[in-house]
């Protein structure tokens, strides 16, 4: 991967990686400056030992884990590079490069069941048992005792929302507009979401700050994680990323919002789980709004207009197109990008990262292209998880092949005091969402009864 040039960047600083300084720029997640230098692998699979590498870019899947100034399994695709920091691989003997227990993997090639291997064979068992736990472990514990954990933050506001992306930006808007109480979480440092990161149309509207927002409506660089009941009533729990560390965030509220998206979508084929496998919203994220190429040969496989847009940005961005597939069994239309076919079958080709894609089109012919990067460009899995947590009902939509949150046009659920708007619902493009979380603002504030 290389960095764009014309970027504005932090300060250039260095990382000790295994010991070795490696280039970063302050601020800017581990995992790109990583990247940036060209390492793709960043530990191994706990039970196989494959290699991993970043995939989500948003730490909603665990291959970028690292251990960081000694502490284990630290998410480096949202860990902010600072000078000096020590950085090290993990879940691996006697390296990740080099692992002998990679031989697992061939060893077995139609998996290992260890839940039964020598099940009920004296002492056989045991130690296997004991074996089993060695080789899936997480990295060893942390070098030090955790700091004592701050004391908790309590915010009362008539309305919360989950998510400042599109939607929940739209909304926060609309209620400021209005001059409702209300508190706005979002877990990145900026607003916007797919508006700021993601490959949208040319034509769509700007991305919100903070500064647009009644000051101290906005939290950034905090997620909520639950939805829960006490004496007091109902919050939202959020963690919040601070200068003096980890904060606990009680939001209380008479009203609750959920604009949290969904999580990037991964096609079962073989070798999905190469480095170099990446979905669609990380590649657009590592373009936009960290200014490095994910690949210089890049092969887009998805569907829908995701895989058009992801297509154009990467081909504006400087990469070469090895090949456009659409997953969807259709012939793609004439509003397709240029060259694209139909495709099944995939299959990621490379031994610790991704050399090449192999992939059977519509009319049967058996295809291979080189490539250095596998982007994946489908609608993302909604993230119903809190609004259910809340009492939401969620439904299989089969159009999406995953489950969302079902809701009436304002944003309406099943529980009295949820609304949802956005990706939670269901693939929504831009537009469609900030219509959403405008249309759930109203119906908030009375204007949708």
């Amino acid at each position: 991967m290389k960095r764009l040039e014309g970027f504005q960047r932090g300060k250039a600083i260095t990382v000790d990686f295994e010991g070795e300084s490696i280039s970063a720029h302050e601020g800017e997640p581990v995992a790109c400056s990583l990247l940036a230098s060209g390492e793709f692998v960043f530990s191994r699979s706990i039970k196989y030992h494959r290699p991993r590498g970043p995939f989500c870019m948003e730490g909603s899947c665990s291959h970028c884990l690292l251990r960081v100034d000694g502490v284990p399994n630290v998410f480096t695709c949202q860990t902010p590079a600072r000078a000096g920091m020590r950085l090290d691989r993990q879940n691996a003997y006697p390296s990740v490069k080099v692992d002998i227990f990679e031989s697992i993997d061939w060893l077995f090639p139609r998996g290992l069941d260890h839940h039964e291997m020598f099940a009920g064979v004296p002492v056989a068992e045991h130690v296997m048992a004991k074996v089993a736990r060695h080789l899936a472990g997480l990295g060893l514990l942390p070098e030090k005792e955790a700091p004592a954990r701050m004391p908790a933050e309590t915010l009362r506001v008539s309305i919360a929302i989950a998510g400042g992306g599109v939607a929940g930006s739209a909304a926060a808007k609309v209620l400021a507009e209005r001059g409702a109480s209300f508190a706005l979480l979002e877990r990145e440092d900026v607003l916007g979401g797919k508006l700021r990161s993601g490959a949208v149309p040319k034509d769509a509207e700007k991305p919100l700050s903070s500064a647009d927002l009644p000051k101290g409506s906005v939290r950034i660089n905090t997620t909520a994680v639950g939805l829960y009941d006490d004496e007091h009533g109902r919050y939202f729990a959020a963690v919040s990323h601070g200068p003096e560390g980890l904060r606990l965030l009680k939001v209380y509220a008479e009203q609750f919002l959920v604009c949290i998206g969904g999580h990037p979508r991964l096609p079962p084929f073989e070798n999905n789980d190469l480095p170099g496998v990446l979905a669609g919203p990380a590649a657009s994220a590592l373009i936009r709004r960290h200014g490095i190429l994910p690949g210089e040969n890049v092969a887009v496989v998805g569907q829908g207009e995701s895989l058009k847009l992801l297509a154009e940005l990467l081909k504006a961005s400087g990469a070469q197109l090895a090949a456009v597939v659409d997953l969807s069994g259709a012939d793609p239309g004439p509003n397709a990008f240029p060259g694209t076919v139909s495709g099944r079958e995939l299959k990621a080709r490379g031994r610790s990262q991704v050399a090449g894609l192999a992939f059977t089109r519509k009319d049967g012919e058996k295809m291979k292209v080189r490539c250095d990067l596998v982007a994946v460009a489908l609608p993302p899995s909604p993230s119903f998880e809190l609004a259910r947590q809340g009492g939401a009902k969620v439904v299989f939509r089969p159009e999406l092949g995953a489950f969302a949150v079902e809701a009436d046009e304002s944003g309406r659920t099943a529980a009295k005091d949820i609304f949802v708007a956005g990706g939670v619902t269901g693939g929504l493009d831009v537009r469609a969402s900030a219509e959403s979380g405008r249309r759930a603002a109203q119906a908030l504030l009375g204007g949708g009864r």
